[in-house]
C-alpha cells in the first residue's frame, strides 16, 4: 500500500475542499445508521411487537459492523479509499429503500444488517482518507485536525441521526417514511461527493485475507482493562441508540419523537465534544474524569428510572456520555501504545471488535431480560454492571498512563 498524493484530474476537487466534503460524507453515513433510533417506538405501536425485538433489530446492525470490520475494513489500504466508501454508501442506499418499501420486522433486520456492513467498510477508509487529504492540502502544520474532524464526523454523526429522525418524525408528514426519503437524497449526494474527491492510495494487487487481530504479548492485563473500557463505553452507546427512546415512551410516558431523538443526540454530542475539549489534558486525568463521570452518570440514570424522574435519567445519560467519550479514546490509546507502530492497526481491529461486542451483547441481554422482568430493575442492573466495569478498567489504565 502506498498512501500518497496522486495527481488529481481536472474534474476532481482540490484536496482541501475534498477534505471537508469527505468529512460531510462520513457524518451523513454515520447519521443514517441512527436515524431509526427515535422511530422504534413508532414501529412498536404500529406492529405491536415487544421491546426485546428492538434489541434484536439493533443487534443485527452491530453484527454487520463487526463482520464488515473483520472482512473488509482494511481493504482500502490497497484498493483505494474511494471504492469502500462507494460500496458502503450503496449498501446504505439499499437499506433506506428497504426501510421505505417493506418496513416489516424481518426486513428491518436485513436493512439494519446492511447498514452495519456499510459502516464497517466506511469507517477505516474515511478516517484514513481524511488524514491523507489533509496532508495533500498542505495541512501538516496542524496534524491533529484530521483526527478531531474524524471523531466529530463519527460520533457526531451517530448523535445527529436521532436528532434528524426525531425532528422529521415529530413535525413532518409520514413519520416512518419522510426520514428515509431525506436520507436517500443525502446518501446519493454523498456518493457524488466521493466520486469527485481525489484518490490518495495507489491501487495494488494483494491477496485478500481477513483483518489480522493482535493481542499484545506483553501488558495483557492493561490490554484487558482497555478492552473492558471500550466494551463499557459501547454498551452505553448501545443503550441510547436502541432502548432509551422506548424507555422514555414507556416508563416516563414521553410521547414526543423529538425528545426521543434529542436525548441520544445529546449523549453522543457530549461524548464527541468531551474528546475534543480534553485533548490537551493528560491521559491519566482523562481516565479519572471518565471513570467518575461514568459511575456518577450511570447512578443518575438508574436513580432517574427508580424514582421516575425524567430529568435525572437524562442528566445521568449526559454525564455518562462524557465518560464514554473519554474512556473510549483513552482505551484505544493505551492499547495501541503497547505494541510497535506496524502492529497498531491489528490491535485497533481487535479493540473495535471488542467494542462492537459491547454494543451488541449487553443490549441483547437487556432485551432478553425485558421479556420476563419489568424495565426499571433491568435498567438498574445494567447500569450497575457497566459502572463496575468502568470502575475497574479506568483506574487500571490510569496507573499505566502514570508510569
Amino acid at each position: 500500500m502506498t498512501a500518497t498524493t496522486l495527481p488529481a484530474p481536472s474534474r476532481r476537487l482540490p484536496h482541501g475542499a475534498a477534505f471537508w466534503t469527505t468529512a460531510a460524507v462520513f457524518l451523513a453515513a454515520m447519521a443514517f445508521t441512527t436515524i431509526p433510533t427515535p422511530l422504534y417506538a413508532l414501529y412498536q405501536q404500529r406492529d405491536g411487537f415487544p421491546t426485546w425485538v428492538v434489541t434484536v433489530v439493533f443487534a443485527a446492525y452491530a453484527a454487520g459492523v463487526a463482520l464488515s470490520l473483520y472482512l473488509v475494513g482494511h481493504v482500502s489500504d490497497w484498493v483505494g479509499r474511494k471504492p469502500p466508501a462507494l460500496f458502503a454508501l450503496g449498501l446504505e442506499v439499499v437499506a433506506s429503500v428497504l426501510f421505505l418499501l417493506l418496513p416489516t420486522v424481518p426486513v428491518l433486520l436485513v436493512a439494519r444488517f446492511l447498514t452495519g456492513l456499510g459502516v464497517g467498510a466506511l469507517t477505516a477508509a474515511a478516517t484514513a482518507h481524511l488524514g491523507e487529504l489533509w496532508r495533500g492540502a498542505g495541512g501538516p502544520r496542524r496534524p491533529g485536525v484530521p483526527a478531531v474532524v474524524a471523531t466529530i464526523a463519527n460520533i457526531g454523526g451517530l448523535g445527529l441521526g436521532p436528532l434528524v429522525g426525531g425532528l422529521l418524525a415529530e413535525y413532518a408528514p409520514a413519520p416512518l417514511v419522510t426520514p428515509y426519503v431525506v436520507a436517500l437524497v443525502v446518501l446519493v449526494l454523498a456518493a457524488v461527493a466521493v466520486l469527485v474527491a481525489p484518490e490518495t492510495v495507489e491501487r495494488s494487487s494483494r491477496a485478500w485475507r481477513p483483518q489480522r487481530l493482535t493481542v499484545p504479548a506483553e501488558g495483557r492485563g492493561v490490554f484487558s482493562a482497555a478492552g473492558a473500557g471500550v466494551f463499557a463505553a459501547f454498551a452505553i452507546f448501545g443503550l441510547f441508540t436502541s432502548l432509551a427512546p422506548s424507555f422514555l415512551a414507556g416508563e416516563f410516558q414521553q410521547p414526543s419523537r423529538l425528545v426521543a431523538g434529542v436525548v441520544p443526540f445529546a449523549v453522543f454530542a457530549v461524548a464527541a465534544l468531551g474528546q475534543v475539549f480534553f485533548t490537551p489534558v493528560a491521559v491519566r486525568v482523562q481516565l479519572v474524569v471518565a471513570t467518575v463521570a461514568m459511575v456518577v452518570g450511570l447512578a443518575g440514570l438508574a436513580a432517574g428510572a427508580l424514582v421516575t424522574a425524567e430529568w435525572l435519567f437524562v442528566a445521568g445519560g449526559l454525564v455518562a456520555g462524557l465518560g464514554v467519550g473519554l474512556l473510549f479514546r483513552a482505551s484505544l490509546g493505551i492499547a495501541t501504545g503497547l505494541v510497535p507502530a506496524p502492529q497498531r492497526g491489528e490491535v485497533l481491529a481487535a479493540m473495535f471488535l471488542i467494542a462492537y461486542v459491547g454494543l451488541t451483547v449487553p443490549v441483547l441481554l437487556v432485551g432478553a431480560a425485558l421479556a420476563f422482568l419489568p424495565a426499571v430493575p433491568v435498567l438498574v442492573v445494567f447500569s450497575a454492571a457497566i459502572a463496575v466495569l468502568a470502575a475497574v478498567a479506568g483506574p487500571r489504565m490510569a496507573a499505566k498512563a502514570a508510569r
